[in-house]
């Protein structure tokens, strides 16, 4: 194997926790390299284009780097310009677009084989997040083209009939944004109403539009079927035939447990799903191998965000130190 493909550790995942992994991997002296299956913070990327964070600007910044935003909660634009400038000014070491396909041990370290490529890493540091993988609805026609699980830009749904299933804040943004476009939506809510983590500015607005009959909720509902041009909602009354042309699927993300399981990293015997990993310094069940960012948690997908998982990089690097 050529040299150039030997680090001491390869960093799986190119966020905003991988990218804070690097950077206390470089302050640390150790060679590095981040692989990412997509572009540089690609979660990010799929973010709805007009979202705003929750946490702060300063909740958000990484390796000390000051993030300055227009208003206290930074936009998804300000924060791909802010990763982008970090990886940039830091000359981060990064193969974009080379996605992961096997972690093995080999002779004492970690063979890595990607779509392109093999490396070799004595240390192997899994920050894979959780936004690439939809949770699916497992119902007739969710495989039709005017179903997404992402949403991104709300002009494409103009004068469109428009399903917004869940409650939470990317269904609530989706369901605004749309609306005010001049959709026609409609919610499918498992609950009794909007969700308890959606962002407290958008809460009352989004309660006033369904009050207000602007915005029709279907609540103790689920979505059972999708056709061309109409969809099922089974409801307490009974099954809701309207006519529709897109639906937003705003269903939820996981962790991509194939790669953890394949690796051998153990996970919980539950619906959770949690992967083992030591909590005072991220290391998973098989050696030299860790764990950072929203990946920890499992399918409790809220657990983890940016401000509270920056951390887990100087706690691996730490650890890792004292190996190295």
């Amino acid at each position: 194997m050529s040299s150039t493909n030997q680090f001491d550790i390869i960093i799986v995942g190119g966020g905003p926790i991988g990218l804070a992994c690097a950077l206390e991997a470089k302050k640390a002296g150790l060679h590095y390299c981040i692989l990412e299956k997509g572009c540089l913070t690609n979660s990010l990327y799929n973010y709805p284009i007009n979202m705003t964070f929750f946490s702060t600007s300063e909740k958000l910044e990484i390796g000390g780097i000051p993030f300055v935003s227009n208003n206290i909660k930074p936009t998804r634009p300000e924060a791909l310009e802010y990763y982008r400038r970090v990886a940039t000014s830091n000359k981060v070491t990064i193969h974009l677009q080379e996605e992961v396909k096997l972690i093995s041990p080999l002779d004492g370290k970690y063979q890595v084989i990607t779509s392109k490529q093999t490396y070799l890493a004595k240390f192997v540091v899994i920050a894979t997040g959780f936004y690439d993988i939809p949770n699916t609805m497992n119902i007739p026609g969710e495989d039709l083209p005017k179903v997404v699980h992402y949403y991104k830009d709300p002009h494409f749904y103009a004068m469109q009939k428009v399903v917004v299933v869940g409650a939470n804040n990317s269904a609530v943004d989706a369901a605004l944004e749309t609306y005010r476009k001049g959709a026609t939506v409609s919610m499918v809510i498992r609950e009794e109403g909007i969700g308890k983590r959606v962002k407290y500015w958008v809460k009352p607005d989004i309660e006033n539009r369904i009050k207000e009959g602007s915005i029709t909720a279907y609540t103790h509902s689920t979505l059972m079927a999708i056709r061309e041009k109409e969809v099922d909602i089974l409801t307490p009354e009974g099954i809701v035939t309207i006519e529709n042309d897109y639906v937003i699927a705003m269903t939820g993300y996981q962790p991509n447990f194939n790669l953890l399981q394949d690796t051998g990293i153990l996970l919980s015997n539950d619906e959770v799903l949690q992967p083992a990993y030591d909590p005072e310094t991220m290391e998973t069940n098989l050696p030299n191998i860790y764990l950072a960012g929203v990946v920890c948690g499992g399918m409790n997908t809220h657990v983890w965000f940016i401000e509270n998982s920056r951390i887990h990089a100087e706690m691996i690097m730490k650890a890792v130190k004292k190996k190295a």
